[in-house]
């Protein structure tokens, strides 16, 4: 299914079909009374005194072929609140045979006048599926044709295009089953990202080993695929200033290597590679809407395979920052991958801040479900952005401990350190603390541990069940009011 969004500042007809209108939430209608006809007006003043009050749209059958359907708009909204609304509309009609709808923004106050455009970015955002391998497609398209004068200025209207493009582009990756996006067909894809104005640079395992990367080769080396390390930059500023770095981990598919996972639910695996999904589609929504700040993504892009050459419980590896790492479990990979990833993207960019995502462990969902990614930070203001971006786009963190306490469960008797505590327990907070070794130069660092939120069973309020592109949304809105 494909959802059209067509401003248009001329008012169509007052009898135009299937008309969208705005109200306060008593579904007070006298202010209707200058955007339909008298003959409908009088039908909804009938017909609403016995509406069910608990909902925020209600439709009104005027004739077989026509509606008219109000949407209730509380008088301080906000904007999250409005893309929600935008999703319920798309729930509600994705399965009628009405595939048009005039949206009528002038029903809309002043003080209220751009919130069309967060209805319909709600409505947009929650309309994605992904049926690419299913021979029979959902046909049903939806067309929303926004009229009046209180539009979204243009500018607005590019930068949700933007995020929305960059959103379904995370969840098509994240969607891709794992013989299809393997390292090698992910990389050939991010190749294609230079036509966006994007400088792309793909290392692979021979540029890796010279440059000594043996935390993330290690994951990789039991596949029969490569692994690369894939740099995306955007030099949306003249000036050469420091740039916003993010960073990705990108293990195709994670059967936990000789520290075999069960078998039950391996198949979800796929979407391991979440967290570089992310940041390749926040570069893409930079790219599309010009975003005036540099930033680099960088992730890591590995296949955690069993076999004759896979990495051992038990060997030791020296990373890119010349630390050593004793692998006692390989399916606690996702951190070894990022170890090298971040160390690298310090010392090259030596960017701002770094913000880096995974599904890097099950004891974050077992902390905090399906309602919070872990932040796990060394820097209090980074930390605060990131709370407040992610309650204004309803992509929420919950800010998590790191203390020096926790190192004594990560050090190693044979190495700098252990990518897993045997001890048990503060799983997220020493994972989190294992990257934190990495960063050499007190650059302000975030962790996201995105397990319980890259990808939903069951949907959730802006996406239908699947690859939700939780992060994007968070990561331009943290850019968007602090660093543009």
């Amino acid at each position: 299914m494909s959802v059209q969004i067509t401003y248009k500042n001329k008012i169509l007809n007052k009898n135009a079909h299937n008309l969208v209108l705005f109200v306060d939430e008593r579904y007070s209608i006298s202010s209707l009374k200058k955007h339909i006809s008298i003959t409908d007006y009088n039908v909804i003043s009938d017909l609403i005194k016995n509406r069910d009050t608990k909902k925020k749209i209600i439709a009104f059958d005027i004739s077989s072929k026509k509606k008219i359907i109000l949407v209730s708009i509380k008088k301080n909204i906000i904007s999250s609140d409005v893309e929600n609304l935008g999703a319920i509309f798309y729930d509600q009609f994705k399965e009628s045979k009405i595939n048009i709808f005039i949206l009528n923004s002038e029903t809309l106050s002043n003080q209220q006048k751009n919130l069309a455009g967060y209805f319909v970015h709600g409505l947009k955002l929650k309309s994605y599926i992904f049926e690419k391998y299913k021979t029979k497609k959902n046909k049903n398209n939806i067309s929303v044709i926004i009229t009046g004068k209180n539009q979204l200025p243009v500018k607005d209207q590019v930068k949700f295009r933007a995020i929305e493009e960059g959103t379904f582009y995370t969840r098509d990756l994240v969607s891709e089953p794992g013989n299809v996006l393997h390292p090698d067909e992910y990389a050939k894809r991010l190749n294609s990202l230079r036509k966006y104005g994007l400088k792309v640079t793909v290392y692979n395992d021979k540029k890796l080993k010279e440059l000594g990367m043996n935390t993330l080769l290690g994951v990789g080396q039991g596949s029969v695929r490569g692994s690369y390390l894939v740099t995306i930059e955007w030099n949306g500023l003249k000036k050469k200033s420091k740039p916003l770095a993010f960073v990705g981990k990108g293990v195709c598919f994670d059967t936990g290597g000789i520290s075999l996972k069960p078998a039950k639910f391996m198949e979800d695996m796929t979407y391991d590679m979440a967290g570089s999904a992310v940041v390749v589609g926040l570069m893409k929504s930079l790219a599309l809407r010009k975003a005036k700040i540099n930033a680099v993504g960088v992730v890591g892009l590995v296949e955690n395979m069993p076999g004759g050459n896979a990495q051992r419980p038990g060997d030791i590896v020296k990373s890119y920052s010349g630390k050593t790492v004793e692998i006692l479990n390989t399916d606690a990979e996702g951190r070894l991958v990022l170890a090298d990833a971040l160390t690298y993207t310090e010392e090259k960019f030596k960017p701002k801040f770094i913000v880096d995502l995974a599904t890097l462990t099950g004891a974050i969902i077992v902390s905090l479900g399906s309602e919070y990614a872990g932040l796990f930070s060394n820097d209090d203001k980074l930390s605060s952005q990131l709370i407040k971006a992610g309650e204004h786009v309803e992509e929420k963190v919950w800010r998590m401990p790191l203390n020096k306490n926790f190192d004594k469960l990560i050090d190693s008797k044979n190495a700098d350190m252990q990518n897993i505590n045997y001890v048990g327990g503060a799983g997220s907070t020493t994972a989190a603390q294992f990257l934190q070794r990495f960063i050499l130069n007190k650059t302000p660092w975030a962790h996201l541990d995105i397990a319980g939120m890259a990808f939903s069973k069951y949907g959730g309020a802006l996406n239908s069940g699947g690859a939700t592109g939780y992060g994007v949304r968070l990561l331009n809105k943290l850019i968007e009011d602090n660093y543009e």
